[in-house]
């Protein structure tokens, strides 16, 4: 039986069963606790254990990818030149699919929508003209209300060809629930001069920031008329 080791008489007496070991007999080095069948066992369970909690890992990641991509945030890459200067083609941006869920989109907002024609197909372009208001070009210049915009951000007038359904001084009233998109590259956008307002329904978000390429990382300024 084991003796027992008191450290001071009021432990010993209060703590009787304080014991200490004898020490477990080796044999040729290796203690006869531990065989070669056991070490292979805890390293197994180790393995499963460890692949188990990776498992977990990515499954966790890949839901919260999820969530953030259904209801939050997409990636959307810029094709083709329909928003230079100040969109380029394969460019990366970040598309905010919150926000209009609280509040309603602003003229100069540029957002991502389902085109009119392919569903399948997403736009990228700028609001011109809110739900209730007339637009018009007129002399390669847009009026809202029969206020002429001040768009910096093009390089080139208003370009109409004749099927458009924007006609110089003419005005369009946009329907409820709808707006006015136009392309920044005017010349070469395919937008509400041919296929019309859009509807709300049809906006996935707006774009708020380029990450790609790595110099031009930001979020996308806000435009005031």
């Amino acid at each position: 039986m084991p003796e027992r080791i008191a450290i001071d008489k009021k432990i010993d007496d209060e703590i009787p069963n304080v014991v200490i070991a004898t020490p477990r007999q080796v044999t040729d080095g290796i203690n006869k606790d531990i065989s070669g069948e056991n070490i292979i066992t805890t390293i197994s369970k180790g393995i499963v254990h460890f692949f188990f909690d990776f498992l977990e890992t990515i499954v966790v990641a890949l839901s919260i990818f999820v969530v953030i991509y259904l209801f939050f945030v997409q990636p959307h890459e810029v094709k083709g030149s329909s928003m230079e200067p100040n969109f380029h083609n394969n460019e990366f941006i970040l598309t905010d699919k919150i926000s209009y869920r609280f509040q309603d989109p602003k003229r100069g907002d540029v957002i991502i929508f389902r085109s009119p024609n392919n569903p399948d197909v997403d736009y990228i372009k700028r609001i011109i003209a809110l739900p209730g208001e007339k637009v018009k070009a007129k002399n390669g210049y847009i009026y809202v209300d029969e206020t002429k915009l001040s768009e910096k951000y093009l390089n080139d007038l208003t370009f109409l060809f004749p099927t458009s359904k924007l006609q110089n001084d003419i005005d369009i009233i946009v329907p409820q629930d709808e707006y006015f998109v136009l392309g920044d590259n005017r010349p070469h956008s395919s937008d509400s001069r041919e296929f019309g307002p859009i509807s709300r329904s049809s906006i996935i978000g707006k774009a708020f920031i380029r990450y790609w390429p790595l110099p031009l990382l930001g979020v996308i300024p806000e435009i005031k008329y």
